[in-house]
């Protein structure tokens, strides 16, 4: 390893602590092959392919000391989701009072286009955040958003019309689990997949009709985590992989089937938050509290593991980012207060390079360059190279407890703390 590297340690010892609410802010993060978007689109969590990389952008790092420019600011509610920009509409969801609001705003200017707002009564047990913690997801002219508590909802994304609404915490018996609903919704074979957790009746994963909220098919008894799902071509059929509690599922988006199972997760106050990669024909999951990385071949049947390890890459919330064969991710835990970012070769579970002492953080890539936001409010821009932690650009953005994941379309960036929502131009013209 290189750069400070502390040498392997498992986190085990530490898993059975309390859980600290800040594990709940990134609880939708993914990657897979995402509904078809306009160039520059950030349609839903984690981007066009729900992997973290922003197509076809470039930014500029040379903002000198007063770092980039702001553009607007605009004031919100509670909530942990990170917005999503279609059209040149920013889409946020935020609680004031006892409701959830969806609004959308002029994604150049800030200015407010439409709002409209859901009754609420979720209280987290945990999280002294109510608000919602799941990125819209923008199709086909619909905006799809799931509040804390269960509540589903659809919208057009031109005026904010209400089409339909479900409460699935009530109609297929979910419990909130540690913080709430906090598995993003996605889109395929025509339907509006869920991980709704109802495994009493056999609603872990849940199909609704895109323009009724109609259910079309409910399947398995596997109870929600905060991971949110990704499509993948696996073995000549479409799928969407889900990781669940306790389970990595294939399943048909079509009938629901359960192609494939993979165990990942473990009793106790545990979490799994970061997205499934499907990487070609692997697949890589992570995840901290004592259950750590496994790197799997898929196939035909079940897969295969090829290792795991809990000394590798065991993220607490952060989906790493896939670039020219390697990994970046943040190895460690928020409310331990031990994490790094760290650099690996998926193939083989080997620390490429590591940087300790970098703390909790999200990360997005736009060409070779790492966009890397921390909790307590800074941006830092990395290069995503193999060759060693180089930093390139810091700034402070947003304030302490900047958890939601940001967005990055036209080479504006969009980020949220529990206060505002801020643009900054990293276009560098």
């Amino acid at each position: 390893m290189k750069d400070s590297t502390q040498g392997n340690r498992r986190l085990a010892a530490a898993g059975t602590r309390r859980l600290n609410w800040a594990a709940a802010a990134i609880l939708c993060l993914t990657l897979g092959t995402a509904p078809s978007a306009v160039a520059g689109d950030w349609p839903q969590i984690l981007g066009p392919n729900r992997n973290g990389i922003a197509q076809g952008e470039t930014i500029a790092h040379n903002w000198g000391a007063a770092g980039p420019r702001r553009v607007w600011q605009y004031d919100l509610g509670s909530g942990l989701a990170g917005p999503a920009v279609v059209d040149g509409k920013l889409i946020i969801f935020y609680r004031v009072g006892n409701e959830d609001v969806a609004e959308a705003l002029d994604a150049r200017s800030g200015t407010p286009l439409w709002k409209v707002t859901f009754p609420t009564r979720y209280v987290s047990t945990i999280s002294t955040d109510n608000g919602p913690r799941c990125v819209p997801t923008v199709h086909a002219g619909h905006v799809y958003l799931m509040g804390g508590g269960g509540q589903l909802h659809c919208v057009k994304l031109a005026d904010g019309a209400k089409v339909w609404s479900r409460d699935c915490a009530r109609d297929f018996n979910a419990p909130d689990g540690y913080f709430g609903f906090g598995s993003s919704p996605i889109v395929a074979a025509d339907r509006l997949l869920v991980n709704v957790g109802g495994g009493s009746a056999e609603a872990g994963i849940v199909a609704f009709d895109l323009k009724t909220g109609r259910t079309l098919w409910q399947a398995t008894g596997e109870l929600a985590s905060y991971s949110s799902p990704v499509t993948a071509r696996i073995a000549d059929k479409d799928q969407v992989v889900f990781v669940t509690r306790y389970q990595t599922l294939g399943i048909d988006p079509a009938s629901g089937r359960v192609w494939w199972k993979l165990p990942f997760g473990q009793r106790g106050p545990t979490v799994n938050a970061a997205n499934p990669l499907v990487l070609g024909d692997h697949l890589f999951l992570t995840a901290s509290y004592g259950i750590g990385a496994v790197y799997a071949r898929l196939g035909q049947n079940e897969p295969q593991e090829v290792w795991s390890s809990d000394n590798v890459l065991s993220s607490q919330y952060t989906t790493p980012i896939y670039r020219d064969g390697y990994l970046y991710g943040i190895d460690g835990r928020h409310d331990v207060g031990i994490a790094s970012l760290r650099c690996i070769d998926p193939k083989t579970g080997n620390v490429v390079w590591n940087q300790d002492g970098f703390g909790k953080a999200s990360l997005l890539l736009a060409g070779d360059k790492l966009l890397v936001q921390t909790t307590g409010g800074e941006l830092r821009v990395v290069a995503a190279s193999p060759e060693g932690y180089r930093l390139l650009a810091s700034a402070t953005v947003c304030g302490e407890g900047t958890f939601a994941l940001a967005a990055l379309s036209d080479g504006y960036y969009y980020v949220r703390d529990g206060e505002r929502l801020r643009c900054f131009d990293l276009r560098g013209n």
